[in-house]
């Protein structure tokens, strides 16, 4: 499974990258590396080598993006765009790292800026989920992921404290939670009705599971 780390222009905080970078580095690293427009200023600090560099380049420094030209050589995929186009910087950083053979994705910088763009970004995990890509959204207090089926969680391996569970579809049937503090047995949830039933659960056992029949959901892996 070949994992990449995609850097998006978003607000990223500099110590965690670096100590999630280490986290990574110390297991089975990236297989490949792509950047996002104003999401090379942190890349350069945090020392990365891009295989791809991808945007419009509306937001980066222009002497920053001269560095990096001067430095890639023929050895990183360019790909450039003009500001006015259908996707975003980051949903073009998605399909470049899918056409790199990319099976998981880390995503940075996603989060923690504008709004629009934080939803779009949580939206595009749809893309991964449909192209079977393993994706999720990490900052310094959250990871976000989809789920469109079961899933085990180890209270040793998760992100944070709290695990919330919010409907992507309209309804999501048949919830079922086990080994969790606050447990369900076949319970419908939908977009503006309960959509806070499943909100800052917590694990009380060594593994707990959600189960369900239908519907996508958003996963946030939180802590305080």
């Amino acid at each position: 499974m070949k994992t990449g780390l995609i850097i998006t222009g978003g607000k990223l905080d500099l110590a965690f990258a670096g100590k999630f970078l280490r986290g990574y580095a110390e297991n089975s690293g990236f297989g490949c590396v792509v950047l996002v427009d104003g999401g090379l200023e942190p890349a350069e600090k945090l020392g990365l080598v891009p295989d791809a560099i991808v945007g419009d380049f509306d937001t980066v420094r222009p002497e920053i993006l001269d560095r990096y030209r001067r430095a890639a050589g023929g050895d990183v995929l360019w790909d450039v765009h003009k500001p006015e186009k259908d996707e975003t910087d980051t949903e073009l950083a998605i399909s470049t790292a899918m056409k790199l053979g990319c099976t998981r994705l880390a995503i940075l910088g996603a989060t923690g800026g504008r709004l629009d763009h934080e939803l779009s970004n949580i939206h595009l995990l749809k893309m991964c989920l449909d192209a079977g890509v393993e994706a999720a959204l990490y900052d310094a207090q959250n990871r976000v992921s989809l789920l469109n089926g079961g899933r085990v969680f180890h209270r040793d391996e998760t992100y944070g404290k709290y695990v919330s569970f919010i409907p992507m579809t309209e309804q999501v049937r048949g919830i079922t939670l086990t080994g969790f503090k606050y447990p369900l047995i076949g319970k419908n949830i939908a977009i503006g009705r309960e959509a806070g039933l499943c909100v800052s659960n917590e694990i009380v056992e060594e593994t707990a599971e959600i189960r369900f029949d239908d519907g996508i959901l958003i996963c946030v892996e939180s802590r305080d």
